[in-house]
């Protein structure tokens, strides 16, 4: 019988594949890439259109040879890495690993048979010489699901040597890039540092959003509620002041506040116009890698690296009682909201009969992908739209089940009726003032019934909520039972999270799906970023980086221009630009601006800040130096006397009065008593003040990881 193997690069993946495929396959994994650049050196020849040199990577080399020999004697090989780039690239290198094996084995044949011929001896007919014959298919899908690795098998193709290029490039750009600016960090600032193409343009987007903080100065507002009720009866409602002699309102001081509101008394007040009309909210689309990470940020709290983890269980099969091992949800890396036909025919007659045939649009919905959508993908959605998240639950660890619900539920909603609500706006005439009140009232739940977002649009501070009003017509007399006036102050920009900062990117069009959580991951372990309370915060070292690459290589952190380089990859994956044109447009200004910096940039580690800290080991002043984490205090006898600490962050220590200083654990930042031991107060972040300055915090909510 004919030998067949497929090669996955995951050992789960293979896992639920060979139970679907049976004994007439076998399955392995190549635990990812087999083959890369070399971690030593560049690996890439420059003067030579950018010839990558690829060697298997030393890890791997036992799952290597052992990949090559499961394929000895097979005579059909599947190569079954995902379908996107990355997985064509793994591919293209598994495919060069046997043919290069294959190549070894014919040549060990044809010395053995000259051997042997040489001897006197004849090779016994049983042998093969090589593998002749044998053939490697490429093999793609996007849900692991029987009918879909059974479809795949049966309609092989050949690698796209497009995908692989386009792999090829980014691989190349982000080596040329990290290969000569990290060297440059360790010089200039600190060992162990690093910068990338794309990474050095999210800690970009985070730092100017903190600068913008920073400068930002509130403006003070004010409010005045009114709380009012028919005179002929009825329940309260709330309005609020919005013209005063037919102009917008805007109250700076609370003088002007209390003296409006003390005018505002003395009037009568009556409903002037209602206005009322029915508001259809339409669902949003099935899940997209961006969107998946955003919306389980907001409902769960998981980082973009926690989302695609659990995502990619669900993918590649999970144990589900007599079903056994079974792909919950089709591939988790993707821009595209397509849905395959028969997934919506399926959804379709099962949304009638799960809520009732109102539920259910008379035409499907049809979502636009973004024009750089692979739409050869589709969306994140279930393989199995029966495979409700209550029959799953007992199958499911809990934050699997979290997220294989907001996926189950999102996809289901987005092929639902709309929702109906009931819009009401009603305006107060009082004297020259006038208010307003909205309502709003749902009439029918539509795509609601399964599904709420988890981002609403942030309401201005103070506006008063859309809850239902009672009845009110025009000419209805009003009577006022209460009037407040409260003040406000403009807010700043939010700093980013794993969801707004993903949201960004892909926005500026930087980054893929598959790069959003990677990136994200860089920033943090490289102690650029810290994280507080969901929140991602410049450190100081990652503020200095980011200043010193926009000054020495502007291209590389300019926004427009990555966003222009993403857009040449995909011309090179739709065939339409060759790979080594854009690594050369690319890497030429840049090499010329790296030989400029290694000899004008400032070396931030040599530098020393003075401060008023006393050495309490040696009596010497003490002085602010740079390391790997940033700043911190040293004494200036070093390297006579070695005592060096946390630089002080000014904030007195609620227990004791000593100084809380800042710390590290498990790569996370706290803040503790300068005074430990003897205080063992910690927070784990500083809050603002009114005024500007910074206090101790309350515990506060951490991302969950």
């Amino acid at each position: 019988m004919a030998k067949k193997l497929v090669i996955v690069e995951s050992p789960a993946k293979a896992k639920t594949i060979h139970k679907i495929l049976g004994s007439d396959f076998d399955v392995t994994s190549s635990f990812g890439h087999l083959r890369d650049l070399p971690a030593s050196k560049l690996g890439v020849d420059v003067d030579h259109n950018f010839e990558p040199q690829y060697i298997v990577i030393q890890k791997r080399r036992k799952i290597a040879k052992q990949v090559q020999e499961d394929a000895r004697g097979c005579d059909a090989i599947y190569l079954a890495p995902d379908p996107d780039r990355e997985g064509e690239a793994i591919s293209w290198h598994l495919q060069r690993l046997l043919l290069d094996d294959e190549e070894a084995q014919a040549k060990k044949a044809a010395k053995r048979a000259n051997d042997e011929a040489a001897s006197g001896k004849k090779r016994p007919k049983a042998k093969r010489a090589a593998q002749d014959g044998r053939k490697i298919y490429r093999v793609t899908f996007h849900e692991i699901t029987p009918q879909a690795i059974k479809a795949a098998i049966q309609h092989p193709t050949a690698i796209d040597l497009k995908l692989v290029n386009a792999q090829q490039a980014r691989r190349i750009l982000d080596r040329l890039v990290g290969y000569s600016l990290s060297p440059l960090l360790w010089k200039k600032v600190g060992r162990g540092l690093s910068a990338g193409r794309v990474q050095s343009v999210a800690l970009r987007l985070i730092v100017d959003r903190e600068k913008e903080i920073e400068a930002f100065r509130p403006q003070e507002y004010w409010l005045i509620d009114a709380e009012l009720k028919k005179t002929a009866g009825g329940a309260a409602f709330k309005a609020q002041l919005d013209k005063v002699n037919g102009k917008k309102v805007e109250m700076k001081t609370q003088d002007e506040a209390e003296r409006l509101a003390k005018e505002l008394r003395e009037q009568s007040f009556v409903v002037s116009d209602v206005t009322e009309k029915e508001q259809k909210r339409y669902p949003k689309p099935p899940f997209t890698t961006s969107t998946l990470q955003q919306e389980a940020f907001h409902k769960l709290r998981f980082s973009s690296a926690r989302t695609m983890r659990i995502a990619q269980q669900l993918y590649e099969g999970l144990e589900i009682g007599q079903e056994g091992a079974v792909g919950l949800i089709t591939y988790m890396r993707t821009d595209s909201v397509r849905i395959a036909d028969e997934a919506l025919n399926a959804l379709r007659g099962f949304i009638p009969k799960q809520f009732g045939k109102d539920y259910v649009p008379a035409e499907p919905r049809v979502y636009k992908s973004r024009k750089t959508a692979q739409e050869a993908h589709e969306a994140i959605r279930p393989t199995s739209v029966v495979h409700t998240p209550e029959s799953l639950a007992p199958y499911l660890t809990e934050e699997q089940a979290a997220l294989y619900q907001l996926i189950w539920q999102r996809f289901v909603a987005s092929q639902m009726a709309d929702a109906i609500d009931q819009v009401v706006a009603v305006q107060i005439a009082a004297g020259t003032f006038n208010l307003k009140a909205n309502g709003r009232t749902n009439l029918f739940a539509g795509w609601t019934k399964v599904y709420e977002e988890g981002e609403k649009p942030e309401a201005e501070e103070g506006a008063l909520p859309e809850g239902a009003l009672p009845p009110l017509a025009r000419g209805d007399a009003l009577t006022l039972l209460n009037l407040l006036h409260s003040q406000h102050f403009t807010k700043p920009p939010r700093r980013y999270t794993d969801a707004s900062l993903v949201k960004a990117l892909e926005e500026a069009g930087i980054g893929r799906p598959s790069t959003y959580s990677p990136t994200i991951l860089t920033i943090v372990s490289r102690d650029y970023v810290r994280r507080n309370g969901g929140s991602l915060i410049p450190t100081d070292l990652g503020r200095i980086v980011t200043d010193m690459l926009i000054e020495y290589f502007p291209e590389v952190m300019d926004l427009k221009f990555t966003a222009e380089v993403e857009e040449e990859l995909d011309r090179v994956e739709e065939g339409d630009l060759e790979w080594v044109s854009v690594v050369r447009h690319f890497y030429t200004p840049f090499s010329l601006r790296i030989g400029h910096a290694q000899e004008t940039m400032k070396a931030v580690k040599r530098e020393v800040i003075p401060t008023n800290y006393v050495c309490e080991k040696c009596g010497k002043p003490m002085v602010i130096k740079w390391g790997r984490f940033g700043q911190f205090l040293s004494c200036s006898g070093f390297p006579e006397c070695k005592n060096a600490k946390p630089v002080p962050t000014g904030v007195k220590c609620p227990t004791c009065g000593g100084e809380l200083v800042e710390r590290r654990s498990r790569g996370r930042i706290f803040y503790g008593c300068g005074n430990y031991p003897t205080c063992r107060y910690t927070a784990r972040k500083l809050d603002k003040t009114e005024n500007g300055a910074e206090k101790a915090a309350e515990d506060s909510e951490d991302l969950d990881e």
